[in-house]
């Protein structure tokens, strides 16, 4: 939370927001002088900090609604709620105006606890949080019924991999996509879809869809469980995408040997309590690296877009992560080859190995 207060570009919904917190200020016991921003994140959706009369505090959703649907929100958070998981409760909302009282699960993330810790107590605190991660996902995993949120599937994963040289290439690098082009990253994309789709048999379990030490939330007083956010664009889809997401991070990358080590513990697991990942790990984590590489490219155009057109520089700093990701797991497989020498062509790298594109 910080001391900065809030700012309203629209005073219409400034005074919306007023009446609205006075409102429910009486059920809960809410002080409404002790308003302060609590955190935004990519989207249009802000987060403030509110205090109540008996010293907790509760969390409060700004999300236009022109801009921000919050039904999904509220349906996954149910689920995750089913699935024994903690997530944000809904407390109070006012659905035509994007206001939303919420639970709240305290203020230091996952990531921001592991920034804390250095030198040898950083893995060992890492190792402790990424346990705790993959039992909150093994749970999730097994809450997971067809039908409950939307498809992963061909169309949404075209979707996804279209922004990579629609933003990144094309926009932000300044490179045309001409049809030779087109052609290629059209067959590499076929590729990297059907291993998506069909690896491990098609298993499709619930997907958080950024399920990452950023999202996960530390509770205070060492009770254990982590608390899960940004949830409300979660599918029903590829058993591989959260553990990628977990282990690929947007925020914080780590040797691979710590990669593993996590990836392997996470198979055992979900493998133990009938998950269906399959009984060579082997496949398992080429899966999870196909899987990855879709979301690398995916994130990419995504950060390129938030910086184009929607004024947000900040996330561009990460790219270079995400181009190392795709690199590694390119020089892995020889038939994702000619997607690195694109990759290099892209950052202006000489690629070493003998492929051409």
């Amino acid at each position: 939370m910080t001391d900065a207060p809030i700012v309203w570009t629209d005073p219409a919904r400034a005074r919306a927001f007023s009446a609205w917190l006075h409102a429910v200020t009486p059920a809960h016991r809410l002080l409404p002088e002790t308003v302060q921003p609590a955190s935004a994140d990519a989207s249009f959706r802000r987060y403030f900090r509110v205090h109540t009369a008996d010293g907790a505090s509760c969390i409060i959703m700004d999300a236009p609604p022109a801009q921000e649907d919050c039904r999904p929100f509220v349906k996954v958070a149910g689920l995750m709620a089913g699935a024994g998981l903690q997530a944000p409760r809904v407390l109070a909302w006012d659905e035509p105006q994007g206001f939303m009282l919420l639970s709240d699960l305290g203020a230091q993330t996952m990531l921001e606890v592991i920034d804390q810790h250095s030198g040898a107590d950083r893995p060992q605190r890492a190792y402790a949080l990424y346990r705790e991660a993959v039992d909150a996902l093994v749970s999730w995993q097994l809450a997971s019924k067809p039908d409950e949120l939307p498809a992963y599937d061909d169309a949404l994963l075209s979707r996804e991999l279209a922004l990579f040289p629609d933003w990144y290439v094309e926009k932000h690098r300044g490179i045309a996509i001409d049809s030779r082009l087109r052609g290629k990253l059209d067959g590499l994309f076929a590729q990297i879809k059907d291993s998506n789709l069909n690896a491990l048999g098609g298993a499709r379990v619930y997907v958080h869809r950024d399920f990452m030490p950023r999202n996960l939330m530390v509770a205070e007083g060492g009770t254990p469980g982590l608390g899960v956010l940004d949830f409300q664009d979660a599918v029903y889809g590829p058993i591989t995408y959260d553990i990628a997401s977990l282990m690929r991070d947007a925020f914080i990358s780590w040797p691979e040997d710590f990669v593993l080590e996590i990836t392997v513990r996470y198979w055992e697991q979900a493998r133990k309590a009938g998950l269906p990942v399959g009984d060579d790990f082997g496949e398992f984590y080429r899966a999870v690296e196909w899987m990855g590489l879709q979301r690398h490219l995916k994130i990419l155009g995504i950060f390129a877009r938030l910086t184009l057109r929607d004024g947000k520089p900040k996330y561009l700093a990460d790219t270079p992560r995400f181009i190392t990701y795709a690199r590694a797991t390119c020089a892995r497989y020889r038939q994702l080859g000619p997607l690195m020498v694109l990759l290099d062509e892209i950052e202006g790298n000489e690629t070493r190995i003998g492929y051409t594109f």
